[in-house]
Parts: structure tokens; sequence; C-alpha cells
């Protein structure tokens, strides 16, 4: 086949990578491999391709979004690509405007900066990432929001009193002004929802991390959401844990590996993607398959027909415009056919 097929679902589909590391190989295998897929996701046709950011853990490679969407937007041409997200609170607001106004200025109008508010690793990991920064509380994150969004304002260089349209005086991001991404906000809680919609942004939610929060949040970013100059209307995307494959049996077995991981990551024991063969040899106890059963209650593991409707059914109760899949399964082949699966369904 030749060129993307319409798309099975009701909305845009869309890549959040996570940038798996299998166990034997290296982070640079699987950032490569990354750039893979998002080489497969423009041509199946998706509409953007985000990376996101963690810190320390073995089995995740994504801790420089900034970096990695600049390699994948050099070997794209059309997809939109960006960060899902950068936790603001892990860096100088200065620094992420430097980082993705260069890449606006790279490749205009394909650059999302999707932001979240958590610092998404640890008290110590954290403490590293900011060292000698000024780490304020959770609630300043409307202010750093601010700051940020203010060093891509165009008339940035005008002598302005700090508080008002400029951030720290006559500080300049260069290339970042003028060259504006587009900002989003990102979380799992209403929180984020209330804010993105007071300020008129997209918000993307994580399903996959907070399911029940889902509706609620999404009605409470609806209800509040103001018009900006930047968005007349509400958007929101869903990101969503899926694993498709030709039939029932083979989605479950690959979808082993997720389940273990998972485990790990909860008894704080975060290792590499095991292998299929070593996730199904793992015997689980009772308690370890209840945290399992509550760490991927989300996820959506099956066949091409049966994950459509469920997906289906999950765009239409929530309202959602956009549908973000993350997807991890130890071998490459098989996460670019769940993929495609979803981007191109058989036929029948």
């Amino acid at each position: 086949m030749t060129g993307p097929l319409p798309v099975a679902l009701p909305v845009p589909l869309s890549v959040l990578d996570l940038c798996p590391v299998p166990t034997g190989q290296s982070a640079g295998e699987a950032l490569r491999r990354s750039v893979d897929l998002a080489r497969h996701a423009e041509r199946w046709g998706m509409r953007r391709f985000w990376v996101a950011e963690h810190h320390s853990l073995p089995g995740i490679a994504s801790a420089a979004p900034a970096v990695l969407a600049g390699q994948i937007a050099a070997v794209t041409s059309s997809i939109r690509v960006g960060s899902g997200g950068v936790m603001l609170a892990n860096h100088a607001p200065l620094t992420v405007a430097e980082q993705f106004g260069t890449l606006e200025a790279m490749y205009p109008g394909r650059i999302d900066l999707g932001i979240g508010r958590a610092p998404g690793t640890d008290r110590a990991t954290a403490q590293l990432l900011r060292r000698g920064a000024d780490q304020g509380p959770a609630q300043d994150f409307p202010a750093q929001l601010a700051e940020l969004q203010g060093y891509f304002t165009a008339d940035a260089a005008l002598d302005r009193p700090h508080g008002q349209d400029r951030p720290h005086g006559r500080v300049r991001a260069i290339p970042a002004e003028g060259n504006r991404p587009a900002v989003w906000l990102l979380g799992s809680t209403g929180y984020s929802a209330q804010l993105a919609g007071q300020l008129g942004l997209p918000f993307a939610f994580a399903y996959h991390f907070s399911a029940a929060n889902a509706r609620p949040a999404l009605a409470l970013y609806r209800r509040v959401f103001r018009p900006s100059a930047l968005l007349a209307e509400p958007y929101t995307l869903i990101s969503v844990f899926v694993l498709c494959a030709e039939d029932a049996a083979a989605a479950r077995w690959l979808h082993g590996p997720a389940r273990l991981s998972a485990l790990r990551q909860r008894s704080g024991r975060p290792a590499t993607l095991p292998s299929p063969d070593e996730a199904a040899g793992y015997q689980y106890s009772a308690a370890e398959q209840d945290v399992i059963a509550e760490a991927t209650a989300a996820h959506v593991v099956g066949a091409p027909a049966a994950v459509v409707a469920q997906l289906a059914g999950l765009i239409a109760d929530t309202g959602a415009d956009e549908l973000m899949v993350t997807t991890s399964t130890f071998a490459h082949d098989s996460r670019l056919a769940s993929y495609e699966l979803l981007a191109r369904p058989p036929a029948g």
C-alpha cells in the first residue's frame, strides 16, 4: 500500500512515545527506533508525534524531549513534533523557551510544546535537575507558565516592568522571540484542565495515568474555557496505552512485558523492558496480580476490530477531539505493527 489510508477512528490519531529500552538493547538503539517509528507515523498519516520526559528509569530513554524532537523533526517533513511533555518543574522557563524557540525557528509551524506540572520523577532527581534554580512551590506553576510564554512574544525587547508583558526585565530568549510553538497543557487532574481552559490553551489528558478523572477533567476544561488569540474553541486529546495485534491471543502475549514493567515500576524496582518469554515465565503472586490489574486497567489490548471499537467508545464518552496512542512492547516490529493496525485497519 502507498500513502496513508483513512483512519477508522472518528478523530485524528497521534503518537506519544516513551522510547522504551528492551532488555539486552542499548539506549541508543531505543532512540533510533523512536526516530524510525516517527517516520512510519508520518507515512501512515498521523497528526503529531510527541516524546515524553522521564528520568532515572532504565527502561525509558526519553529524558531530553527537545533533543529527541529535533532529531525527529529533521527526518520528517509534515507530521507535528513535540513534547508530551516538558515537566516545567524540572527546568528554568528561559531554557525551555530557548530550546523550543530554536525548534520552531528551524521547523516553523510543526512544533508542539506540551507542558506538564509535576516533576514526573523522584525527589532526588528533581533536585538535581533544578540545582541552583529557584524551586518555587507547585502553586507557582501559573507564574512559571506565564514567564515561559512571555519569552515567545515578539515585542519582548520592549522595556516594560516585570509582571506585565515581560519576564525578568531585559532578559530575552533568542531565538524564541517571534518563534512560538503551539503550547499545550498536559495533565491527569482537574487542576491542569481548569488552568488550560482559563488560558485558552489546548489540553491533553493522560488517560493512561488516570482514566477515572478523564470525563470530569475534560468537562471542567470545556466549562471554563475562555477563547484566546491562540485558540477560539476548546480542543482536547486523550493519551491511551494501546497494543494491537492480528488476534487477541497475540496481543495478550505482547502485552506481557508492559504488565511486568508496571509491576516493577510500582514496586520501586524499575528495569529495562522484559521480553514476552520473561514476562510469561514470571511467577506472579496474587498480590502482584492485583497491582498489575490496577496499573493496566486502562490499557486497550486486542485484535484490531475490538481495539478500534473500544477506542471509538472512549472517544464518544469523553468527547476528545484527538487520540494519542502510546505503545510499549519488546520487539520493534511488533510496536510498528500495532500502530499500523490502527492507522491502516484491515478490510472487513
